[in-house]
């Protein structure tokens, strides 16, 4: 087993370290015996700031979602209802929408990009967030950016600078494989047969993690605790959800059973998700994530202590039908508990004296409006954490929107990216104050 590299010392860690054993890399998170590693320049010392993109092209029921009123005292809609132990650590967005995005579910490509009009002949899309950011920074760590789905491989929410869409990854093994194992195909293989059998790739880092813990202060110990913790758990539900590369599936007569690997167990995924992108950020693997949540080739779905009798997509355009809208609510407010579980999560990391939350934004919303009426205006929108003052509904004009853009162009500043244009921005987004 390899030994700690002499970078460790009683002083201090150098922040890109890794524990390392046969086939495993595993990226260490942020600890306080990091500091002084980073203080020897200013420009390591800049602790990351880093972005998330999450869209669900399959909108929300408008009415349960936008409040009535609009500032700081704002009354929570249903669905923020579910939030409210975060109502300070979010802003909600109404009125807002991409100027001449429209076409219905083709927009959600342009949900970071807001090139007009997706569904013409001659659309041809434009860089999108996530990627102006990674070609900016991306240099900095592993992964310039990672690009992930629930449930597809064929839509992205990701687009290089000439347009080209880059694939998502929806198997979230395959990820944590790329961000943890590394080694000659021989060892990689190797350690994909212990994880089958149920094996921790920390077994492979033990003795190299009981030497770390031992060699740095209470709150350092606690934080590795917490992480190596994380990284079990997330082991877990992977095997539990997909299962590992290479897993043979039975031959039965049988009707077929819901296993983790059907589409209905969609919330599942999602969760899986979140995980990866929270312990992507915790170990500085990436700055940069976009999520799309695809609802369109979703079955009916499984929800916890309830039964739905139609696919995701037909609930969605329900026609205003109170049986298919009492469905969609319940669709809905599971999207909102995953969301508050991911901001509870990034809280409860500490980076310093701030929280991971306090580093990353996370932006949540949809290219609908009303996915009933295929409306891509008054998009639901939300902005999570990020250094930005929150607590607040910024509420602009239903009917003459304002440009979404430019939360983006807030959203680049934050990040520490010079400029005050993108896409179809006429600035920075207003009313929206650093913390």
């Amino acid at each position: 087993m390899d030994q700690i590299p002499t970078i460790i010392t009683r002083r201090s860690i150098a922040r890109r370290h890794f524990l390392r054993g046969a086939g495993v890399a595993l990226a260490l998170p942020f600890l306080d015996s990091m500091t002084p590693a980073f203080a020897q320049s200013s420009k390591a010392a800049a602790k990351p700031r880093r972005m998330i993109g999450i869209c669900n092209n399959l909108g929300l029921l408008a009415e349960n979602f936008f409040p009535k009123d609009g500032g700081r005292g704002y009354t929570p809609s249903p669905y923020l209802q579910v939030l409210q132990e975060h109502r300070n650590d979010f802003s909600v967005f109404t009125g807002v929408s991409h100027p001449n995005v429209d076409g219905g579910h083709p927009a959600d490509v342009c949900f970071l990009t807001a090139a007009p009009h997706p569904g013409s002949g001659s659309f041809r899309n434009t860089v999108s967030l996530d990627q102006y950011i990674a070609e900016q920074i991306g240099i900095q760590t592993r992964f310039p950016s990672l690009t992930l789905a629930v449930n597809t491989r064929n839509r992205s929410l990701s687009w290089s600078g000439t347009g080209v869409a880059i694939p998502p990854e929806d198997k979230a093994a395959s990820v944590f494989k790329e961000m943890f194992l590394q080694g000659n195909p021989a060892q990689v293989e190797a350690q994909i047969r212990k994880l089958d059998t149920g094996r921790s790739i920390l077994d492979a880092i033990s003795g190299q993690a009981k030497d770390l813990q031992n060699s740095v202060g209470a709150r350092d110990r606690e934080r590795l605790d917490q992480y190596f913790t994380s990284v079990r758990d997330l082991e877990s539900r992977l095997q539990a959800s997909k299962g590992w590369e290479r897993k043979p599936k039975p031959v039965v007569t049988a009707p077929v059973p819901v296993d983790p690997n059907n589409p209905a167990q969609y919330f599942d995924k999602v969760k899986v998700m979140y995980d990866l992108a929270r312990l992507a950020f915790e170990t500085d693997s990436t700055r940069s994530i976009t999520l799309l949540l695809e609802g369109v080739s979703a079955p009916v779905l499984e929800v916890p202590e309830a039964t739905l009798t139609d696919s995701y997509h037909n609930l969605s355009h329900h026609g205003k039908s109170e049986s298919k809208k009492a469905q969609l609510k319940i669709i809905d407010e599971w999207h909102m508990k995953l969301l508050g579980g991911l901001i509870a999560d990034l809280k409860k990391v500490k980076e310093g004296e701030e929280s991971l939350l306090d580093r990353t934004m996370v932006l949540y919303g949809s290219n609908f409006g009303d996915a009933n009426a295929h409306v891509c205006t008054n998009m639901p929108m939300i902005l999570a954490g990020g250094g930005f003052k929150h607590g607040q509904n910024l509420a602009f004009d239903r009917n003459n929107n304002y440009p979404l853009p430019n939360l983006y162009v807030s959203m680049l500043q934050r990040m520490g990216i010079e400029t005050d244009k993108f896409a179809s921005s006429t600035g920075t987004m207003r009313g929206l104050e650093l913390a």
